[in-house]
């Protein structure tokens, strides 16, 4: 049986099942039947289900009697009566059991919140009662009940717990204390303990994600709402540098500006199209989420044990309510230096040697491969042997307002606007054996003599000795900036008891900018060694002081301008229609407009006659210490003026992609009983239709010309998500759907971008006729939860990707590209070699995976030591898709894919001290195609510890101190799957923040 029959007919019995409705399982009641209740304190239309789901009573309330309460924590062994009682204390409203039903009215109007606080405060989470309570009277049972108070953190592991264990689809939720209470330098950070969630790092900081083995491209994030795309750069070429994809960069946002995000790794109709992977939905802080008028203010001071600077971070928030209105303003301010330095190779090429290249101390054997092999047998040196050192000042500001308008009457108006602006300003400093007779290109045939070589088992050069070198330093100044807007206004009435109509209307927008400087100086004729290149830790050699100014002459300079906009309007409207008090149907439709421009300027300088060079030496931590020029000095003494215009484009780097996209949807959801399970359900579809405009650049027989290419798409995706409680305990989730991610804009560019170097170069086409990534998924899960304390969640994933964009590389002269020769720099002609990729539509691709979560409050433990608790997850995921070199087909995992995640996190919490440790693993993972006949190209496996402690001197001052990466973990790349070429090894260092916090 096919893998799409197996889907179609889960999705048929699906919806027989559903449209079945089966009645309410209603057992026998009497007064003395007791029943155990694991109720966390929630949204009180929620708590009922829940009290109706474990009594067998039914439940007859009025909707604005409930919609704005929350229900109080119900543990323990309780007859329905005292439940009851127990759930709605302090409520105002009446409620009482009378011949089968609970019924719920209003005794007055009176605005009640959910409490969702932006710190530790105790909260009740467990009680338990002895046999003579479970006899007293409802009210009296609920009151003597005793109650084990715990702080903020744990009551957050607790409230999304709750949400899990309500959910339909399988989904994740992190809570506000979880978020703002963590050490956590942005939202990427945060979401890295996610289970199935692994994170990639850039000067010492997280900024994309992957989940379930599916790379940044695959996720789709909605904020407020609705979809949204921002773009950073890392200041390493060899991590991407500006790159424009599909990839949000979480570390734009700080934590602090989100009280709730939700991991929907299920998908359902009435969710937008566009994440295989899943959708991460964060949302801002609103007014009504306080239970009253809330202040809060919060100073912290960082250091970095290798820039050794104090850099602030501040958070303030403001929410006031007035009657049915209320406002909230929240800002985020820090500021971090950090210094990422190591090792660096320019990639690695197979490569010959002259005849008088050779050194007479290399044995005749030797000297033959170097010489006279050919094809496969030739060996592979690396790319300029390079020391290296990336500076960063990150400024990062953010705010958000937020007006908010609820009547009580199931009507709610939110209009939320947020900024954010992300600044990085580095200093690249590099010290490599490139010069004009250096070691970075295809064949040595200068004045490079090669004494003594070590060549491993895969023919990589990873000793050697080499006279007549030419070195080259480069000091490059960057200054980038992410500025980010949205406003969105969501909206929700009550048309009539069982008629609900939901609207959003949303525009958002993200501009990146980057402009640099870089100088370039010569040292040359010396003799270099570099050795070790098969550990993580090479070194070099030299036979002069690179430190000293005098030994280095000015050789060039060259300038670049950077910019990437994006830019989303959205509009959606849809209807939910009660159809009886177990089953809803929601249909709704969707429009969404989407573009992405950008382009690259950059020209050279060459000059002459600067004498003396303005130099500095490399002020940050790297192996070596050593000259380089001073940017902006020499700029000064040249009178350069690096300002540039359309006019020093970038070939192919200018171009548009616009998505227009209509969607409708159907689903039908059920919450009801068959027999004595509880089931929870929902079936649908989605249609979608989409038309690609890309406008750029293609090669023709005349140039480069000004091309516009159409594509139009369009499909069903059908769905299905069940929810069956066995037991109240016992959830088991099983769902099924199909979905789609859409290509990257630089895949689906009506342009190429060329890219020259001294060795040769990369040339990257787009292909705007690619079909869409489709997969077709099944998923399902076993849940236990052990009332607040903890659960334990087991889970299996398949993804069959029958649409799966890969890549196709070739290696070739530049003059059979058809692109001009004025592309090329000085002393280049069209014999160069070239990497050529493209992206095709690949055969498919599949993906497979388990994970497990646990977590469980350890308050069986004797003394102090129950204030402990364990969180953990794991996660596998195996996925592979065939990537094109030379027309050959190799199978590699996907692009960042990990097969194994790991993440734990062990928490102490009392009433006014806490303290966490937290350990996040992931395994290596593939970040490109390779090129020069690599095959591939990978991350080394990672693991990071964070931790963190706080004390509450007051009620309203809390003090806290934290500490990020305190392994320092080195981030290591390398070329080829067996072989495994060093390409970067750099550290960042250890981070530690304290600080303390004020609410009122």
């Amino acid at each position: 049986m096919s893998k799409l029959t197996g889907l179609s007919i889960l999705l048929s019995t699906a919806a027989t099942l559903l449209a079945s409705q089966p009645g309410s399982a209603q057992p026998a009641q009497t007064k003395e039947a007791t029943y155990s209740f694991n109720q966390p304190p929630q949204d009180l239309s929620e708590a009922l289900i829940g009290f109706s789901r474990t009594t067998g009573l039914a439940v007859a309330a009025v909707p604005t009697a409930v919609n704005e309460l929350r229900g109080n924590t119900v543990c323990g062994e309780f007859t329905a009566a005292q439940g009851l009682a127990a759930l709605t204390r302090g409520l105002p409203l009446k409620a009482s059991i009378e011949r089968g039903m609970v019924t719920v009215s209003a005794v007055e109007r009176q605005r009640i919140r959910p409490a969702v606080r932006p710190s530790p405060a105790p909260a009740p989470v467990r009680a338990e009662t002895s046999d003579a309570e479970e006899e007293a009277p409802p009210a009296s049972a609920s009151a003597q009940a005793p109650e084990i108070v715990v702080t903020g953190f744990r009551e957050s592991l607790s409230t999304a717990q709750a949400l899990k264990k309500a959910a339909t689809g399988i989904q994740e939720v992190i809570v506000a204390e979880d978020i703002a209470a963590f050490p956590d330098q942005n939202l990427a950070e945060s979401l890295q303990r996610v289970p199935g969630v692994a994170i990639s790092r850039d000067s010492g900081e997280g900024r994309q994600i992957s989940l379930r083995g599916l790379g940044p491209g695959f996720t789709r994030t909605q904020l407020n709402g609705m979809e949204v795309l921002s773009n950073t750069a890392s200041g390493l070429d060899s991590r991407g540098n500006v790159s424009r994809s599909r990839a949000f960069d979480y570390s734009v946002f700080a934590s602090e500006l989100f009280n709730r995000v939700v991991v929907e790794k299920a998908y359902s109709a009435e969710q937008e199209e566009g994440g295989i992977g899943g959708t991460i939905g964060l949302r801002t802080a609103k007014p009504f989420d306080y239970n009253e008028n809330t202040f809060v203010v919060s100073a912290q001071g960082q250091v970095n044990e290798y820039t050794e600077t104090l850099t602030p971070r501040l958070v303030g928030l403001a929410s006031v309510q007035s009657g049915d209105f209320g406002a909230l303003i929240s800002a985020a301010y820090s500021k971090a230096d950090t210094i990422e330095w190591g090792y660096r190779n320019w990639n690695w090429s197979k490569i010959n040697f002259g005849p008088d290249n050779v050194g007479p101390e290399i044995s005749d054997d030797v000297r033959d491969r170097l010489v006279n092999a050919e094809g496969d047998d030739r060996v592979w040196n690396s790319r300029a042997q390079t020391y290296a050192s990336w500076f960063n000042q990150r400024e990062r500001l953010g705010l958000t307002g937020t007006l908010q308008y609820e009547p009580g009457n199931g009507t709610d108006v939110t209009l939320d606007v947020l900024y954010g602006q992300l600044q990085n300003n580095r200093q690249e400093n590099v010290l490599g054996n490139a010069g004009p007779n250096g070691l970075s290109s295809n064949d040595v045939t200068g004045t490079q003599i090669i004494h003594d070589v070590t060549i491993d088992e895969f023919g990589s050069i990873t000793d050697a000795t080499v006279s007549g070198v030419d070195l080259r330093n480069e000091a490059k100044a960057t200054r980038d900036q992410t500025d980010f807007w949205q406003v969105v206004l969501n909206g929700q009435t009550e048309l009539s008891d069982n008629l609900r109509l939901e609207g959003l209307a949303g525009w958002s927008s993200s501009k990146f900018v980057s402009s640099w400087q870089r100088a370039y100086l010569l040292s040359l004729d010396h003799t270099v060694s570099f050795s070790d290149l098969d550990t993580d830790t090479p070194v070099n050699s030299y036979d002069f002081d690179p430190a000293d100014g005098d030994a280095w002459t000015f050789d060039r300079i060259q300038w670049r301008r950077d910019s990437i906009e994006s830019e989303f309007y959205n509009a959606q409207l849809g209807l939910a229609w009660d159809v009886s008090t177990a089953s809803t149907i929601k249909v709704g439709g969707e429009f969404k407009n989407f573009e992405n421009s950008g382009y690259s300027w950059q020209t050279n300088g060459d000059h002459s006659g600067l004498d003396p060079v303005p130099t500095m030496l490399n002020p940050y931590d790297a192996p070596a210490d050593f000259a380089v020029g001073d940017v902006d000095a020499i700029f000064d003494a040249l009178g350069q003026d690096p300002y540039l215009d359309a006019e020093d484009l970038l070939a192919g780097t200018n171009y548009t992609v616009e998505e227009r996209t209509f969607a409708a949807y159907a689903q039908y959801e059920i919450d009801t009983y068959v027999g004595d399970y509880g089931l929870r359900a929902n079936f649908g579809a989605r249609y979608y239709n989409t038309r690609l405009d890309s406008r750029g650049t293609s090669v023709t027989d005349s140039g480069l010309v000004p091309v516009s290419i159409r594509n139009t798409y369009d499909g069903f995706l059908p769905a299905v998500n069940l929810a069956l409680d066995v037991t109240p305990d016992l959830v088991f989730r099983l769902g099924a759907n199909r979905n789609i991610s859409r290509p990257g804009f630089s895949d689906l560019s009506a342009a190429a971008q060329v890219r020259v170097a001294g060795y040769g170069g990369t040339i990257s086409a787009g292909n705007p006729n690619l079909n869409p990534y489709r997969a077709d998924s099944l998923e399902g899960s076993i849940e236990y939860y052990d009332g607040t304390r903890g659960f334990l969640a087991v889970g299996a994933f398949f993804k069959d990707m029958e649409s799966f964009v890969t890549s196709e590389t070739e290696q070739l002269p530049y003059g059979e590209t058809g692109y001009p020769l004025d592309l090329l720099e000085e002393g280049q002609d069209g014999s160069i070699i070239f990497n050529f990729t493209r992206p095709i539509n690949g055969p498919g691709a599949s993906i497979q995976g388990v994970e497990a979560a646990a977590r469980r409050d350890l308050d069986f433990l004797p003394g102090p030591l129950a204030n402990l608790g364990l969180s953990a997850n794991v996660t596998y995921a195996d996925g592979q898709s065939d990537v094109f070199y030379s027309g050959t087909a190799y199978e590699l995992p996907l692009v960042d894919l990990s097969k194994w995640t790991v993440n734990t996190t062990l928490y102490y919490e009392t009433e006014k001290f806490g303290a966490r440790a937290s350990m996040a693993y992931r395994s290596r993972y593939r970040k490109g195609g390779g090129g020069n006949g690599n095959v591939g190209e990978y991350f080394t496996p990672s693991t990071v510890f964070d931790a963190t402690a706080y004390y509450d001197v007051t009620p309203m001052l809390q003090l806290r101190v934290e500490g990020l990466n305190l392994t320092d973990q080195r981030i290591i790349q390398y070329a080829d799957r067996d072989a495994e070429r060093l390409m970067t090894s750099t550290v960042s260092g250890r981070t530690f923040t304290f600080g303390a916090t004020l609410r009122f």
